[in-house]
């Protein structure tokens, strides 16, 4: 038997209480003996990996923490107010409804023998099912979180926008940051409140850099009576030495260019040291540091992969990088292990010298390894040789604000406008859904033509010390 590996991603694969073994049940297959596709996650790579499949001889069981799929391109737009949760997000359930060979499971892997062919899945509180279920192949598909570079204590005060709970909170603390700005007597608190920091220059730091200097000076400009949201800082760090490192510099020279006319200020070669509720900390290439005062901090720098990938490489002998991402063959597949197929930005991939290719960590590569592992599964059952697996790089993409936005598409290179016209039309395409793709292109037609956000709500509860009038009003509703 080989060694159990222990699922506790905090991202993907939560950890929880192990099903108890006197009622372990085993997963049936949906069509008898047909071939058993397991697949872990829901994301582009898990849904395109199900979707390739659906013509297939084979019963598939697809296993998610959510019982949706997100598009996480644009979850820093449910941070800001642009749009809502329900736009970026789709139900698994809808999603297969017509294609009769999956079956979807909201739980958790909490283990899994590669040996045995067999995962052991949790539920919910109050929830049951199946706490075994056996494989012939398995899809892993468990993604990435960021990386705060061994400080992980900063988790508790800057915040991430991967996860649609994780966007939806920071929305909370962004706008919650105004209200006590308006509320509040202090000059220096209200100085802070009204200062953002961004950490991390990449696509989704610039772009949530530049949603929060629009969402101050455009759109919440006018709304409150005590305080000029026009006065906003929003910072954006970052430790190398410009910002979009994937895009050629004359692209990152006109995105900083794009945040500066937004009212971005950008600090390049800032190390992040230090992080708490008041301030953040950074040192700069000289050593020398310097605090800023801010009570909203958004993390955006680096990513490391599900602890799933560390997990299967010790139980085969494998390898895998500073961040986590485990290396797998040309195939996608787990060394010794052909059956288990490993993709997303969890992995890298041997080339043809055998060296390990590290790819972009985006939404474009998970969607290409998912169709690349339904179309390997397809060919084996039907005896047929397979290519490696290849990347097309059809380029980069980033927007800026309304109207602003930077290409760079390997043949032609844009900025301005015409490249945020670009960036939409991709993003409209990769939408799951006519609703959703219709909402979002609503929203953003009413965003561009009069500024407005339509979903500016703080939702988390908010917490009341309890006086007279509540106590009094307490007692008569009693």
């Amino acid at each position: 038997m080989g060694r159990s590996l222990v699922f506790a991603d905090p991202v993907v694969l939560l950890t929880g209480g192990m099903a108890d073994e006197s009622a372990a049940q085993t997963m049936p297959s949906l069509n008898g003996s047909r071939h058993r596709v397991v697949v872990v996650g829901g994301g582009f790579g898990g849904v395109q990996a199900v979707k390739g499949l659906a013509d297939a001889p084979v019963s598939i069981t697809l296993v998610d923490r959510r019982n949706f799929t997100l598009f996480q391109p644009l979850t820093y737009q449910i941070a800001t107010g642009a749009l809502s949760p329900g736009d970026v997000a789709y139900p698994l359930r809808a999603l297969f409804r017509r294609q009769q060979n999956v079956n979807v499971i909201v739980g958790e892997v909490m283990a899994c023998d590669v040996d045995a062919k067999r995962l052991d899945v949790s539920y919910p509180v109050g929830e049951v099912g199946p706490s075994t279920i056996e494989y012939d192949t398995l899809i892993v598909a468990a993604g990435s979180s960021y990386s705060y570079f061994g400080h992980d204590e900063f988790r508790r005060y800057a915040h991430e926008v991967k996860t649609l709970e994780s966007a939806v909170t920071v929305r909370s603390q962004i706008l919650r940051a105004f209200e006590r700005a308006e509320s509040g007597s202090d000059e220096r608190e209200r100085a802070a409140d009204l200062t953002f920091v961004v950490v991390g220059a990449g696509p989704t730091g610039v772009e949530m850099a530049g949603q929060i200097a629009e969402l101050a000076h455009q759109t919440l400009n006018g709304e409150f009576r005590r305080i000029d949201t026009g006065a906003t800082r929003v910072l954006l760090l970052d430790g190398e030495d410009r910002v979009l490192r994937t895009f050629p510099p004359s692209l990152s020279a006109k995105a900083v260019a794009q945040l500066e006319r937004l009212g971005v200020t950008v600090h390049v070669n800032q190390m992040v040291v230090d992080v708490d509720d008041r301030r953040v900390v950074v040192q700069d290439k000289n050593g020398n540091r310097s605090e800023i005062e801010t009570h909203t901090v958004v993390w955006a720098a680096g990513v490391t992969a599900s602890g799933l990938g560390g997990e299967l490489a010790a139980d085969v002998g494998g390898e895998v990088d500073k961040s986590g991402r485990l290396t797998v063959e040309r195939d996608l597949t787990l060394p010794g292990h052909p059956e288990v197929i490993v993709l997303g930005d969890m992995v890298r991939v041997r080339d043809s010298k055998g060296e390990a290719q590290e790819l972009p960590g985006v939404a474009p590569v998970a969607i290409q390894m998912g169709r690349y592992a339904a179309k390997l599964v397809t060919n084996r059952l039907a005896g047929r040789p397979h290519r490696p697996f290849h990347y097309y790089d059809k380029g980069n993409l980033a927007t800026i604000g309304r109207g602003s936005a930077v290409a760079d598409l390997h043949v032609i290179r844009l900025s301005g406008p015409l490249a945020w016209l670009v960036w939409l039309v991709v993003h409209l395409w990769y939408l799951i859904g006519f609703r959703n793709r219709f909402l979002v292109f609503a929203q953003w037609s009413f965003s561009y033509f009069n500024r407005a956000r339509g979903s500016c709500l703080i939702e988390d509860q908010l917490t009341y010390s309890p006086g007279p009038l509540a106590r009094v009003a307490g007692t008569e509703n009693d």
